[in-house]
């Protein structure tokens, strides 16, 4: 009776085997929608994990640098729409060299980034 075949499962290869464990701390909101989000998905914990890892993008941090260029942006901005307001009581001829000044400076930073 050497050669009868075993009953069960098939084993499965070393790279399907999950042989490593990540510990994660939680506050209870955050465990809580964890929880929540899985139930409503209709998989367990570790599943809903495992495809949140998969199908999920991370971006990196932005830079200091890239952080100045938007804070300068935003105020280019602002001041964008101080020219509009002004070019609309005032007409658009006395904020057309305004508006072309700060339209090159603008595209200036852009191309920085």
């Amino acid at each position: 009776m050497e050669n009868s075949k075993k009953g069960g499962r098939p084993r499965k290869s070393i790279s399907q085997k999950r042989k490593y464990r990540v510990n994660v701390k939680m506050n209870t909101g955050e465990y809580y929608s964890l929880k929540s989000k899985a139930n409503h998905a209709k998989l367990s914990l570790s599943e809903y994990m495992r495809q949140c890892i998969a199908e999920s993008t991370v971006r990196e941090r932005l830079t200091p640098e890239v952080q100045t260029y938007i804070r300068k942006l935003c105020g280019m901005a602002n001041n964008l729409n101080q020219i509009a307001k002004r070019a609309n009581i005032q007409g658009y001829t006395n904020a057309r060299r305004e508006y072309f000044y700060l339209a090159e400076k603008i595209d200036k930073v852009i191309d920085q980034l």
